[in-house]
This record gives structure tokens, sequence and C-alpha cells, in this order.
């Protein structure tokens, strides 16, 4: 595997071998620059280019890379902890990945990854890596409630303008004067005591009636009707007018007729003897 330049697609990615990574740099603007036997320039730049198989990894001396990488350590005073940290880990999968390379590969183990593999599962745990710093700067970044930025307060009260327009005129105000008085006037009820006519009574009555008359049938509601002064005496009149007659007719003394049901009710006295003899 030789070195190859990076073409120009890839610009935006990898910078040229002399020139370190901006991205890189630390806050302080340093970072670890190695030189090697096949390579030198910042060591997130080897990493990326032998993940990209640029670089040929087999060539770069392990040795030298770790006595580089503590001769930063201790000149890296102002460096934050997390930066050193993650050239730790760049030069440790870069070891792994050499160390992959130069071992036998063997072909009995069907799980072991190749270092093709390997190298691609760097990558990917280099971009969760980098995925987790940015979003942990993000969230570090954002203003906090309380502290940067403050909620808004209880909402303003909106106030409410009723206009009230009077289109009454004064029939109107008086008959709504006169509904609302009506509401309030007690009202004494009284109740008359209605004419009754009594059994009794009406048999006397109708005795006299029947006698007047004998031997004649006579509809009985209109003999009745000098005892009618007023329409609520009807009832009173009619009912008890009947009740005297069936008595009547049961003690033999006046006959009734019917021709069907509710028609008329004739009734008349029955003559005696001598009676009889006078009219005949």
């Amino acid at each position: 595997m030789t070195s190859e330049l990076p073409d120009s697609g890839s610009e935006a990615a990898t910078t040229a071998w002399d020139e370190p990574d901006q991205d890189a740099l630390g806050a302080d603007g340093e970072a670890l620059v190695v030189d090697v036997e096949g390579f030198e320039g910042p060591l997130d730049l080897l990493l990326a280019l032998a993940r990209t198989q640029k670089v040929d990894i087999a060539r770069v001396s392990i040795v030298a890379l770790v006595d580089q990488y503590l001769d930063f350590i201790k000149n890296a005073q102002r460096l934050r902890l997390e930066i050193a940290a993650d050239y730790l880990v760049m030069a440790a999968w870069l070891a792994f990945l050499k160390s992959r390379l130069l071992l036998p590969r063997d072909d009995t183990v069907a799980e072991q990854l190749t270092a093709e593999e390997a190298a691609q599962r760097l990558a990917f745990r280099l971009m969760r890596l980098d995925a987790m710093r940015r979003a942990a700067a993000d969230l570090m970044n954002r203003k906090r409630l309380g502290h940067d930025v403050f909620a808004r307060g209880w909402h303003e009260p909106v106030e409410t303008v009723k206009e009230i327009r009077y289109t009454a005129e004064i029939v109107d105000l008086l008959k709504a004067y006169a509904d609302q008085r009506r509401r309030t006037v007690k009202v004494q009820h009284v109740v008359k005591a209605r004419t009754v006519w009594s059994i009794k009574e009406a048999r006397g009555r109708l005795e006299r009636l029947v006698g007047a008359r004998l031997g004649h049938w006579v509809q009985l509601d209109l003999f009745l009707v000098e005892y009618l002064p007023t329409p609520e005496a009807k009832k009173t009149v009619l009912a008890s007018s009947f009740g005297a007659s069936l008595e009547m007719a049961r003690e033999g003394l006046v006959e009734l007729r019917q021709s069907a049901p509710f028609e008329p009710l004739y009734v008349r006295s029955v003559q005696s003897e001598e009676q009889a003899d006078k009219t005949g």
C-alpha cells in the first residue's frame, strides 16, 4: 500500500500533508503534529488518511508515535484535558490498526475483523464521538431558562368594554313594568260554593210537576227548565232529578221511558183508578 495525495473532491475533508487540520486544533491553536516514517502532520489527519487507505499504516513507527505523544502531553499544560484524551484515543486506534496488519490473519476465526472492517468501525466510533461532543457543546451553549432568558409572567388582563344602547320606547317600558307588577301582586282566589240540589229537594219539586200533568209524557230536561237559573246549576238539577225519578219509579209513582241510549228521558205519573175515571 503506497501513500497517495487526496484528490480535489476530498479537499474539504482533509488538508495538505504539511498543514494541520483547523478543526482538530484546540482552543489555544495547538495540535499534536507527528513526524513518523511516511507521514508528517496532525494526528487526526493521519487517522483520517489511514481510514480512507491513503496512508500505508505498516510504514508508521508506533514507537516514534508514542514518544511524540508523550512529549506532546508534557508540553500541553495549556490544553484542555478532553483534547489530550481525544489524541490518546486516536493514537491507540492507529496502534491497533497497525497491529492487525502486522499479525498473521487467522482464517479459522470467522468473526475476526479485518483491517478494513476495523478502520470502518473506528470511523463510526469517531463519528459518534464527534456527534456527542457537538451535542454536548450545543446543550451547554443554549440559553438557560431563569438565567439567560426569562419566561413571560401572567398574561396581561384584557379589559372588556361594554357599550349599552337603549332602544326601548315608553310603551315598552310601561309594558315591562306592568308585567313585573303582575308577577308581584298577590292574588286571592275565592272559591264560591256551588248550588247543589239534594235528592229530597229534587223529588219534592218533581212530584209537584208530575202531579200537574197527569198521564202525559213529558221530557225530563224540558220539564225542569224553569229550575235552571244559571248554566252552572244544570248538572246538579239534572243529576238530582234523575235520581229522584228512579226512586219514584221504584215506588210505582211515575213511569220512565227512553227509546234508545242517550236519547231524551220521558216521565209521567201513574194514574189511580179514581183519577182515571175522573179523566175519562
